[in-house]
């Protein structure tokens, strides 16, 4: 196959073949390739290092190098790779979908990347049945674009790149924190001030490697972090709460929460479930952390649109909340 920068950019995240074309002004050899020939950046740079790039018939060396308006290139592209994880039937709650995206209201339970003790049954395995091929390849692996995660038990909005145009432009909102992402959580006790924000860096625990941990402001380890909270409704030893999030480090919410003294209700790692709550979540069968991601908002990484999406909470979290209201 052959392509052309002339008729623009291809959005396809399955091309292979030559790609040809012009640069069309000065730029780096890594942004100026990828504005010319509708790869994203990442992959121009992969290619580029396989040794797969050729500008004016010498083969490109480096991602960084400087490159003049009107220079021709070729640029070999080689097929995905095949994926480790299978596609499995899965059905998936999809609450919006495109030829470059796909938003799903994920379950409590379902892990979203195999790894070990959960090699299917993912939301990975899903999509690759329901998106058929049309995955981003970003790093040349045929995949869904997973550019953030949820974790296992926490219920709620995702969002997954089908192109590699999407899997660039979304994976730099996150990197610059300019998604919109909104939770509801169940916290042990009643926070005082019922708002405010929790800030610090989060890093892997020293006495419990599965645990995240804030860490000392003067650590030069871990992310830093913040969370803005507020007690949505006061319950019977417990509150629900909103946690708006400025950044999105592992177990964020979760950690901070628990640093306050506030753990989240059910959750197995960061903090105990009071007492008086222990029979009411036995009797619910309510055996996950009481966290929902529940909007999600983004700019649209190919047509510049303000994307905003909702979902209700789940009726384990409807049946915590009404069991403890006071």
């Amino acid at each position: 196959m052959q392509t052309s920068s002339k008729n623009g950019p291809s959005t396809s995240s399955g091309r292979t073949g030559s790609v040809t074309g012009t640069v069309a002004a000065p730029a780096r050899l890594d942004k100026a390739l990828a504005e010319a020939s509708g790869l994203s950046r990442e992959r121009v740079k992969a290619l580029i290092a396989q040794g797969r790039v050729m500008v004016d018939d010498a083969q490109a060396s480096s991602p960084s190098d400087k490159v003049a308006a009107g220079v021709q290139f070729s640029i070999e592209v080689p097929p995905a790779d095949e994926p480790e994880a299978q596609p499995q039937e899965i059905a998936l709650d999809v609450v919006y979908e495109d030829e470059h995206l796909i938003v799903i209201n994920k379950p409590a339970g379902m892990v979203v990347h195999p790894a070990a003790g959960n090699r299917d049954g993912t939301l990975v395995n899903a999509l690759l049945h329901h998106c058929r091929g049309q995955l981003s390849g970003i790093g040349g692996v045929a995949r869904p674009g997973i550019v953030h995660r949820i974790d296992k038990d926490t219920s709620g909005l995702l969002v997954v790149a089908k192109s590699d145009v999407a899997h660039e432009g979304l994976a730099r909102q996150f990197a610059d924190h300019s998604i919109e992402r909104r939770y509801l959580a169940v916290c042990a006790g009643h926070p005082s001030p019922p708002q405010g924000t929790i800030s610090g860096r989060i890093g892997r625990s020293d006495a419990n490697r599965k645990k995240m941990a804030l860490l000392d402001k003067n650590s030069s380890r871990g992310k830093h972090a913040v969370t803005h909270y507020k007690v949505l409704k006061r319950l019977d030893s417990c509150a629900l709460i909103e946690c708006r999030l400025e950044t999105g480090r592992t177990h964020q919410v979760r950690v901070h929460c628990a640093s306050i003294g506030h753990p989240l209700i059910g959750d197995p790692l960061y903090g105990r479930t009071p007492a008086k709550l222990r029979p009411v979540l036995k009797d619910l069968g309510f055996a996950r952390q009481a966290l929902h991601a529940a909007s999600l908002g983004f700019i649209h990484p190919a047509n510049g649109e303000k994307l905003a999406f909702e979902c209700e909470l789940p009726a384990d979290m409807r049946a915590l909340i009404d069991e403890t209201a006071l």
